[in-house]
């Protein structure tokens, strides 16, 4: 039987120099006049998953 890969990762995980995982942050598609620049500041650069989630994602993405 062939190990599957998950879509939704693939399409939304990026893998660090460091093999740590890396996800957009939430809040910054639309309706962006209405928020503020400090809110807009804080979803500027991608979050690092935290270890717990890094096993899940291990586990979705087999041939990484």
């Amino acid at each position: 039987m062939t190990l599957k890969t998950r879509s939704w990762v693939k399409k939304r995980v990026k893998v660090t120099g460091k093999g740590k995982f890396k996800l957009a942050k939430a809040w910054k598609r639309h309706l962006l006049s209405d928020k503020s620049k400090k809110a807009k500041g804080r979803n500027k650069y991608g979050l690092i998953v935290s270890s717990a989630e890094t096993k899940k994602i291990k586990q979705q993405l087999p041939h990484l």
